[in-house]
């Protein structure tokens, strides 16, 4: 692998954004790292353009992740409060500062600015140094069937409370939108491609549905290793299992594998991979994957970029 370009990570949910931070820590320059973050879950409410994945990596990768796992540390909600006293039904609940990102991303988009760019200004105005990316500057909403119920995703998520099981899921307007410029040419000239501990169909499979992006992961030059988020054979987080079963994949690095397919050049587990279910050529790296602080972040981001850079020539002649 050489030691030009960048190293570009696929994420969104909180694995995702922690193996971010993870990776912006230990590299020599946080400025290499662009995050290209799943956009699926987006969602307009209060007035606001809410981008849960991309912010999620933005307040990890700034260090002001709240202790909740998601939203602004020390953040207030006051008007989530207000809204409650008109009789508003705040099922969805947002930080006021979170908010006051939402409205003016609301904003500039209304003006005809690209989602790219009203991110990229948010995290400048957060202190961050590495890139984060939209996967597409059109819209893309995950819907999701559960018990005979078709919901958009932060519905399912929040009102649904995530319960399964899952007959169904849809990645709207996906067909239509296109990765953007900078994802493709960030993922042509990169020298790593890392996909996030993220549900693989939740999270990384909106960015995969977008025309031509699996294609773009293939013909690249660069690794791609994919970090499993089964860790000891459970979820970590969040209702992976549930779309596992529905996609017919054993929870497990095997299934997760087979998921992503044809992309990956190897992945990093806790387990063994299984020949019958994973793509016999893929390479695998054995790792401790639960990033519990700083320290494990680091270790697991370090061990990842290691195990990229050993497939390099292999990479190359796929």
């Amino acid at each position: 692998m050489g030691l030009s370009g960048p190293v570009v990570a696929l994420a969104g949910g909180t694995g995702g954004a922690k193996l971010a931070a993870g990776l912006a820590a230990v590299l020599e320059r946080p400025e290499e790292l662009v995050v290209v973050a799943n956009t699926g879950d987006d969602v307009e409410q209060y007035g606001a353009h809410v981008s849960p994945d991309p912010d999620l990596v933005a307040f990890w990768l700034a260090g002001r992740i709240d202790a909740r796992g998601w939203g602004l540390e020390g953040d207030t909600f006051h008007v989530m409060d207000g809204l409650r006293e008109l009789g508003v039904d705040v099922w969805f609940n947002l930080g006021d500062r979170d908010l006051a990102y939402g409205i003016e991303r609301a904003r500039r988009l209304a003006a005809g600015d690209r989602l790219t760019e009203a991110i990229a200004d948010l995290t400048r105005a957060l202190g961050i140094r590495s890139r984060v990316l939209p996967m597409s500057d059109e819209p893309v909403r995950t819907f999701v069937r559960a018990r005979g119920v078709e919901r958009p995703f932060q519905e399912f998520m929040i009102v649904g409370r995530a319960a399964g099981p899952v007959e169904g899921l849809e990645f709207r307007g996906a067909a239509q939108a296109r990765p953007t410029a900078e994802v493709l040419e960030a993922v042509a000239s990169a020298r790593a491609i890392v996909i996030g501990p993220s549900n693989p169909l939740l999270s990384i499979g909106p960015i995969l549905a977008l025309p031509g992006m699996r294609e773009a992961l293939r013909d690249s030059t660069a690794p791609v290793v994919a970090v499993s988020p089964i860790v000891g054979g459970q979820v970590v987080k969040g209702p992976t299992a549930a779309f596992m079963e529905w996609a017919g994949q054993p929870l497990s690095a095997s299934g997760v594998a087979a998921l992503y397919g044809e992309v990956l050049d190897g992945i990093v587990a806790d387990e063994p991979l299984d020949p019958a279910i994973s793509p016999s050529e893929l390479a695998f790296h054995r790792a401790e994957l639960l990033m519990a602080d700083a320290a494990g972040r680091a270790a697991l981001a370090r061990e990842t970029l290691a195990f990229a850079a050993s497939l390099g020539d292999r990479a190359r002649h796929r």
